[in-house]
């Protein structure tokens, strides 16, 4: 049966005998071609791969190293695989993003048809200049984000009336000189208590809640119509 061929650096390091970090340097100095790449000495700010532009692209920014944050763009068509990569530049700052782009032909650029990005206006201010013939389509997952937001939004509000409530009939029975006891819901939670566990719940569709999920679901939604209005548009996402 023949050898399978090792699959990873550390595997071959181990077939050569050498340790994995120095076969990794073996590899980057001598092997790779590393030191020929033509875009090495801007790589670290940006790098372009014009030949893998196509006509619908995705453009988004992601943290890759200690944080810091770069802006890529990627061919769609490609799914994430080889090819996929158009460019990567250092920050989100549009003119600096805008200028490696301009490097594409742009008879290449007037080819793209459609860019999928978030709802910041620095993407925007990207987009535009650089594919002046393509439709802007929102990206769903920031869509969702926002509407998930604007439900959590209520749900702080409600809870914040709630305390406030809360903290009024407390002193009040101060006042009185009579103990406080809030009132219970089936659960065994308060009003306050309610809102504040009910965080996660809202972001689950209904099939996907546990028991005390859909328990809490249902006092929450009775007692808050405004809440189960907004959750249900937002499922609609």
């Amino acid at each position: 049966m023949a050898e399978e061929e090792p699959s990873s650096l550390a595997s071959i390091a181990k077939c050569q005998r050498l340790p994995v970090k120095e076969f990794e340097k073996q590899y980057k100095e001598h092997l790779s071609g590393f030191h020929q790449w033509e875009q090495k000495d801007h790589a670290q700010d940006w790098i372009l791969f014009e030949a893998n532009i196509g006509t619908h692209l995705s453009i988004d920014e992601v943290a890759i190293s200690k944080g810091e944050l770069y802006t890529v763009v990627t061919n769609k068509a490609a799914k994430g695989g080889k090819g996929a990569l158009v460019a990567m530049v250092a920050g989100t700052k549009a003119s600096d993003v805008s200028a490696v782009l301009a490097q594409i032909n742009e008879n290449r650029r007037h080819t793209v048809t459609e860019v999928t990005l978030d709802l910041s206006t620095a993407m925007d201010a990207i987009v535009r200049p650089s594919f002046p013939h393509a439709d802007l389509v929102s990206d769903r997952f920031h869509v969702q984000q926002l509407v998930s937001e604007a439900v959590q939004e209520i749900r702080n509000r409600l809870r914040r009336e709630a305390l406030k409530e809360e903290t009024a009939a407390i002193l009040l029975a101060k006042q009185e000189k009579r103990l406080y006891v809030p009132q219970l819901y089936a659960n065994g939670g308060s009003t306050k208590q309610l809102l504040a566990r009910s965080f996660y719940l809202l972001f689950k569709a209904p099939g996907h809640r546990t028991e005390r999920q859909r328990e809490r679901a249902q006092i929450l939604f009775r007692e808050f119509p405004e809440l189960e209005h907004a959750y249900h548009l937002a499922m609609l996402f």
